[in-house]
């Protein structure tokens, strides 16, 4: 099982810049978008419904603001895009892929970096999602949630963490936050799992960060424990730009 998460930081973008022509090689069971920023009347291009796949979309009431999706090569048995509340149900940021005996989850996580009012969106968002993940937990099924989640867990998780200890994505409460998902939750970082050298995901396109490396790892798969003895690989993906941020891949040894 190979499930891709991305965060396009606008699909058509991405397109053009060739990351479709790259997804087509990858031979993933399940792609995980975030960030699509386009409504699906206009992704009516076959480029945006890959051959193959079972193709979902849940777009934001705004235009050209966040939205999710997700391509299943195995048509999923129920897909689920709202959960009854906001911001996550009018921005698009969440689809559960369910298979017979796992979902895959591809989930957008609001930023807090453009002021005070944004971070206590994205702190209502954190408060109200976590007990989400434990119910899901408890039905006994192994979940993959493919997300950006817009914080880095640990100092080696982004380069210059010391200045960041006062910024969103870094800060303690944040952190504890994902402590609470891993420790008190029980899920797991797979990514940790299996490597843990300092590797990132994102680079602002200010200045030369991309190419002095100087990132964040925001974008994580985590995972029930059920799935860890299945973890086989990892992968960012770097020798190509679709976006601000890089595709990660993980291979599990398990079938949907």
């Amino acid at each position: 099982m190979r499930i891709i998460t991305a965060n396009t930081n606008g699909i058509r973008s991405a397109g053009r810049k060739g990351f479709f022509e790259w997804l087509a090689k990858q031979n993933a069971d399940v792609v995980c978008i975030q960030e699509t920023k386009a409504q699906r009347d206009q992704l009516e291009d076959p480029l945006y419904h890959p051959e193959g796949y079972t193709t979902i979309y849940c777009d934001a009431i705004k235009k050209g603001y966040s939205g999710t999706a997700m391509y299943c090569k195995k048509p999923p048995n129920q897909v689920t895009t709202e959960l009854g509340w906001d911001p996550l149900d009018s921005e698009g940021r969440y689809i559960r892929a369910d298979f017979d005996n796992v979902s895959v989850i591809s989930m957008y996580l609001p930023s807090g970096s453009s002021g005070d009012e944004a971070q206590a969106r994205k702190d209502i968002f954190l408060d109200k999602i976590y007990p989400h993940f434990l119910e899901l937990k408890a039905s006994g099924r192994e979940l993959v949630i493919c997300a950006d989640w817009n914080i880095c867990h640990k100092e080696i998780d982004l380069k210059n963490w010391k200045p960041n200890q006062k910024n969103s994505g870094f800060l303690p409460h944040e952190r504890a936050w994902l402590d609470k998902v891993f420790d008190e939750g029980g899920f797991v970082d797979a990514f940790r799992e299996i490597n843990q050298d300092a590797v990132y995901t994102w680079w602002s396109n200010r200045g030369q960060a991309y190419a002095n490396n100087v990132g964040w790892r925001l974008d994580y798969q985590v995972i029930t424990p059920g799935l860890v003895p299945t973890i086989q690989a990892a992968d960012v993906y770097t020798d190509e730009r679709f976006s601000d941020h890089a595709p990660f891949t993980m291979d599990y040894d398990y079938s949907l």
